[in-house]
């Protein structure tokens, strides 16, 4: 009686690197994968005006938590200071909720009240 010879996992898989694909089907998958993914949700970060927290204390969670310039930086908390609130930049959910953590810690240890709040696009 003949039984039948089991190969070792890696020489069995050796099987499937020979199959060809026509570009027709490589087409039809890459159009799917385009098709079932998203773009993940953004968020804005808006950062809120109170009557206590020095300008210059802004700007500088401004330049060090959203990485603008000094001049953007300025212009942002004019914005802020003017109409009570200013976009500080626009991320994806997990980044979004991270930069808010950093400034309200920043803003807790040099203790001022500074807030900001996430807003879905």
């Amino acid at each position: 009686m003949n039984m039948p010879v089991l190969l070792p996992f890696h020489h069995r898989t050796t099987q499937y690197t020979s199959l060809s694909v026509d570009s027709q089907t490589l087409d039809s998958v890459d159009t799917l994968s385009l098709q079932q993914t998203k773009k993940p949700p953004m968020y804005k970060i808006i950062m809120l005006n109170d009557d206590f927290t020095p300008m210059d204390f802004v700007v500088y969670v401004i330049e060090s938590i959203f990485q603008k310039e000094k001049e953007e930086a300025i212009k942002i908390m004019y914005e802020i200071h003017n109409t009570g609130m200013g976009h500080c930049g626009t991320f994806t959910y997990e980044i979004a909720e991270t930069k808010q953590n950093q400034v309200m810690q920043l803003s807790k240890k040099h203790q001022h009240p500074l807030q900001c709040v996430l807003e879905k696009e």
